[in-house]
């Protein structure tokens, strides 16, 4: 049964792990591959990634990025959400903490943490502004 964009919303808004897509040419098949992601009902979805990485230079290209998240317990649901870059900017000093708190907690967090900000210095902040939202859940249909 589809979602309402309540639904698709607060499902997002869940430490899920994304696959991103992103058009890799008229040659290849899009880009697809799992990332942490950032959300809030209302907001812009947002990635890190690195300043010289290929899936930073393909969503330059094409203007534009999609997010597909999805679990199989209760019940199989999915939501995904397509749209353009709103903006490529350097990340706060909380940036990877506050990402990696949606998926780390305690030591696992600090840790992460650490290494993040020693070794992922050159990623950036990738927000978008959804614009076409697809999501249902596959187990309350009747």
């Amino acid at each position: 049964m589809a979602l309402s964009r309540e639904e698709r919303e607060a499902f997002l808004a869940q430490s899920h792990v994304a696959a991103l897509g992103v058009t890799a040419g008229p040659s290849r098949g899009p880009l697809l591959v799992p990332i942490w992601y950032g959300y809030r009902p209302g907001g812009l979805p947002w990635i890190l990634t690195g300043a010289n990485s290929r899936k930073l230079n393909l969503i330059k290209a094409s203007g534009r990025f999609s997010l597909l998240v999805e679990r199989s317990e209760p019940t199989p649901r999915y939501v995904s959400v397509e749209g353009p870059v709103t903006d490529i900017a350097e990340p706060g000093p909380a940036a990877h903490r506050d990402l990696a708190a949606r998926y780390l907690r305690g030591e696992d967090l600090d840790r992460y943490t650490v290494w993040a900000e020693a070794e992922l210095a050159d990623h950036v902040v990738v927000r978008m502004r959804p614009e076409h939202w697809t999501g249902a859940d596959l187990g309350t249909i009747a």
